[in-house]
Parts: C-alpha cells; sequence; structure tokens
C-alpha cells in the first residue's frame, strides 16, 4: 500500500510520516509538500502513485483536493489535524500519526 504524507514545506511532518510508516511490510511511503518550495513538492504523478492521502491540516487537504480533483476520484483523502508545532521525528508526532493512519490502514510488522 502506497502512503502520501502532505504538509507545508515537505520539511517536518511529512517526512516523519515517510520515515515512520516506510518501516512497515508492505506500505511504501512518501512525503510531499503543498508549497513551491518544499522539498518534495507534491504532484499529479504522487498522487496518481498513493493509495491514501494523508494531509496534516486541512488547509493541505483542501490544496490537494483543488489542484488535483480530477486524479482524487477513487482515492482516500484524510485529514489528521496534525498542527505545525513538532520537529521530525519528535515522539509526539510519531504516536499521533500511528494514531491517525491507524484508522484508516492496518499496519503489519516493522522490517527488523
Amino acid at each position: 500500500m502506497n502512503l502520501l504524507f502532505v504538509c507545508s514545506e515537505n520539511r517536518l511532518r511529512s517526512p516523519t510520516g515517510e520515515a515512520v510508516f516506510d518501516e512497515y511490510e508492505g506500505i511504501n511511503a512518501i512525503g510531499a509538500g503543498t508549497n513551491k518550495d518544499a522539498a518534495t513538492p507534491v504532484s499529479g504523478d504522487l498522487i496518481e502513485w498513493a493509495d491514501i492521502i494523508f494531509a496534516m491540516e486541512r488547509s493541505h487537504r483542501n490544496k490537494v483536493s483543488k489542484k488535483f480533483k480530477a486524479l482524487l476520484k477513487g482515492k482516500k483523502l484524510v485529514c489528521l489535524d496534525i498542527p505545525d508545532e513538532f520537529e521530525c521525528m519528535d515522539p509526539v508526532l510519531i504516536r499521533m500519526l500511528e494514531i491517525g493512519v491507524s484508522k484508516h490502514v492496518r499496519l503489519g510488522t516493522k522490517h527488523l
């Protein structure tokens, strides 16, 4: 299953999502940002690749919905409501991501 994590700049929250969930068997994860200067800007290719798109905030969900409306048919776009107040790999952020994602994805075992 392919998971796309979207925040503003792809520097803190979405890279954490990518790092955490890429460790699970059967899951591929990529982080992207909605801003033009994002480390990895969200693109049509990433939207097509993803099975589920996890937006950190409503503003990210709205930007993705507006820009990629045609590509989102049949896709699940979830807002995790995680504010921009965490450093990359913050344990609280990781826990919030695990709780939010586990409502939509059955998480198996982590790679060793």
